[in-house]
């Protein structure tokens, strides 16, 4: 027996003493069997990079604000779910607008159970016993027999929970899900935050909305992003998943907020965590911080911007209490014509609501609209006659009406109805000359003018001027740093009608945008170079001062696009032209430019088409006159291009108003105003280390809008 006991001690003995080496030696290496380790992405909302303008004023920021979010476990219990929402709602105050009336059938038979079971027959329970009907058939048919009276059972304290359980089983496992970010009160915060412990999921932070230091300046072509409720859009959900995003995060939807959204996404934080066989937590390491996106510096001058979108707003309404009943908007691009950086993109709309005048923003139709621009691009014409090789500079053309077949209607100039008179190719630009350009249009197109004579053309010129007019970027995509640009629509070639062509040299053929007209006018101001517009300048890390911006990740560089093939004295002869324009005795913007303190360079336009805005359809066949300006200052060193344009102005020569003259001179003079003044300042700090500027903006100055009587350029 003592032996027996010595042989049963000894194996207890080495028992123990192999627990203890598993427990004790080789307990972690066991553990780690058992943990797992993985590298995580938080999911909390992360700030976006700010926008600034051109001289590091705040266009758009991020506003904080206090949020509660519910983030549910893998294997989390619906029932465990409602008591949590039940003691939330008595925490916080939340909306039930969001509740739909499914959410309500689905609450109340949680809620009443017995009632749900009664629903019911007795032979479709059975029915249900005998696998005659699913589960899923008995639910819908509950559902089916919920009445009106029995959803008013509800309270306003259980749909509260009702809503508050809705934005806890929206979001998907493991991921945070804004409960409530609008309107979150510092006592609401502080109370649940207090209570975390027994509010399972529950989290207390810090969430954000966009905030607009200007309002609605520019705001169409800032874009928007998505909202944290609609997470990312359905349509490319599957695009950003697959790039690492989560299905809550917001996301930019249009224009700069969308073309950039690889830059203004922030970077979220990421830690290492270790959990058990459950999924539970054990232990987290952060790897790296969070941070808010790159910010974008804007070509914007926003000054300059808000400026114009006021004298835009000021001469439409004007205009409109002189009784045109079609004119509802005017565009303004202004740029730099060496480097294609937009200092100003201003666009109004006048509409009415609630039977009041309202004027909005559209600084977005300068690249998704387009018009018959008319004269203004007369430039264009000239030199495609040039390298076409069927004019010289210099040469002499006889101006006079054009007469073709029987018919006793002629196509002349404004100026010279009856006569002939030989013009050059600069007069023909300093007063407009549409006989010019139509003898221009058919010596391309193999016919010359024979009075009375038939007009054959052979109608490959309309490829050939197409291609020449889409090398200064009309008819074209300008290249812009942003999604959804139009480029205009082609007139229909009939050859019964070989006198479109002639219409197409003076511009009421073809269809433009303003941002092509300005990008035409950079190509002639800058020697024939056509430059890539962009809105975007700098790129920058953020940096955590909120009142700093931070280095430069990235400088946008000037893109030339394509460079006119021209001789030389080529496109001096035009910029000539343009220069007789404002500062020639008989030039169409003498009266308008001519005293201006700056020296300008300039082409008019008016284009007489169909009207085709949103009063169309009580309006059909209603002729209009489009108004148009392109110009470039100085003329000898030009540093800042400029298109206005006007659709549906006027609808005969008796009602006409200069609006294209009064916008463009006013606009031009801030531009030079700003200059100065900016030129009298004590120069700023480097961008880098540059204060934040919080002002909205300065007011425009009153111009000289004395009337004087215009040259009628058709």
């Amino acid at each position: 027996m003592n032996m027996l006991f010595f042989v049963v001690f000894l194996l207890f003995s080495a028992l123990i003493f192999r627990l203890g080496i598993v427990q004790i030696v080789q307990g972690e290496d066991y553990q780690r069997k058992i943990e797992r380790t993985e590298d995580v992405t938080v999911n909390t909302s992360v700030p976006r990079g700010k926008i600034y303008d051109r001289y590091g004023k705040v266009v758009v920021d991020n506003k904080p604000q206090n949020a509660i979010t519910y983030t549910r476990s893998s294997n989390a219990d619906p029932e465990e779910m409602m008591k949590t929402a039940e003691k939330l709602a008595q925490l916080i105050e939340k909306e039930t607008d969001q509740v739909t009336e499914r959410d309500k059938k689905d609450f109340w038979i949680t809620k009443h159970p017995k009632k749900a079971e009664a629903k019911i027959t007795d032979a479709e329970w059975a029915a249900y016993k005998e696998d005659k009907l699913t589960e899923d058939e008995i639910y819908d048919m509950q559902l089916d027999r919920i009445t009106e009276t029995d959803l008013n059972e509800l309270t306003s304290a259980e749909l509260e929970v009702l809503a508050i359980y809705r934005e806890f089983t929206a979001g998907y496992a493991q991921t945070p899900q804004i409960v409530k970010n609008e309107n979150v009160t510092d006592v609401e915060y502080a109370v649940v935050s207090e209570n975390l412990s027994s509010l399972p999921g529950v989290n207390t932070t810090t969430d954000w909305e966009r905030s607009y230091a200007y309002d609605a300046t520019l705001k169409t072509v800032l874009g928007n992003i998505s909202s944290s409720k609609e997470g990312l859009p359905r349509e490319m959900a599957d695009y950003y998943l697959a790039r690492g995003y989560s299905r809550n995060d917001r996301v930019g939807k249009s224009y700069l907020e969308y073309q950039y959204e690889d830059v203004l996404r922030g970077q979220k934080t990421k830690m290492k965590n270790v959990t058990d066989k459950s999924g539970n937590i054990l232990d987290s390491e952060i790897i790296t911080e969070g941070q808010r996106g790159d910010d974008l510096v804007l070509t914007i001058d926003m000054d300059l911007q808000t400026s114009v979108e006021k004298i835009i707003e000021e001469e439409l309404i004007k205009a409109k209490s002189s009784y045109h009943p079609f004119l509802d908007r005017a565009f303004v691009t202004m740029m730099d014509p060496n480097t294609g950086e937009i200092l100003a993109m201003a666009g109004k709309q006048y509409t009415t609501s609630d039977g009041q005048p309202k004027i909005v923003d559209f600084a977005l139709g300068n690249m998704t609209t387009s018009y018959a621009m008319g004269s203004a691009v007369k430039g264009a014409t000239v030199l495609t006659g040039y390298m076409t090789g069927v004019n010289e500079p210099g040469e002499r053309i006889v101006d006079e009406p054009l007469y073709f077949g029987v018919t006793k209607n002629s196509k002349s100039s404004w100026f010279n109805r009856s006569g002939a008179m030989s013009i050059s190719d600069t007069y023909a630009l300093m007063r407009s000359s549409n006989v010019y350009m139509f003898k221009t249009a058919m010596e391309i197109g193999g016919s010359g003018y024979v009075p009375h004579g038939r007009l054959r053309i052979d109608f490959d010129a309309f490829t050939t001027m197409r291609s020449y007019f889409n090398q200064f970027g009309l008819g074209v995509k300008t290249g812009i740093d942003l999604p959804g640009e139009q480029q205009g629509y082609k007139g229909i070639i009939n050859e019964t009608e070989p006198g479109k062509l002639l219409d197409f040299s003076i511009g009421q053929f073809d269809t433009y945008t303003p941002l092509q007209l300005a990008q035409y006018v950079s190509t002639i101001a800058n020697g024939g170079y056509r430059m890539q517009p962009h809105i975007v300048k700098e790129i920058r890390k953020p940096i955590s001062s909120t009142n700093k911006i931070g280095p430069i990740a990235e400088e946008i560089e000037p893109n030339v696009l394509n460079t006119l093939e021209l001789e030389p004295g080529w496109i001096e002869q035009v910029q000539e032209g343009f220069r007789l324009v404002v500062h020639g005795s008989e030039g169409t913007a003498a009266s308008y430019f001519g005293d201006a303190p700056y020296k300008m360079a300039a082409k008019t336009g008016t284009a007489e088409g169909v009207y085709d805005g949103p009063l169309k359809e009580k309006n059909k066949n209603e002729m209009t006159w489009n108004v148009t300006l392109v110009g470039y200052a100085p003329y000898d060193n030009p540093e800042v291009a400029m298109a206005v344009v006007v659709p549906w102005a006027y609808e005969d020569s008796s009602s006409s108003i200069p609006i294209n003259h009064y916008i463009g001179r006013r606009a031009m003079d801030k531009y030079f105003e700003l200059k100065e003044q900016r030129a009298s300042e004590k120069p700023a700090q480097a961008v880098i280390d540059q204060d934040i500027v919080t002002k909205t903006g300065t007011e425009t100055s009153d111009a000289d809008e004395s009337e004087t009587e215009e040259s009628e350029d058709e």
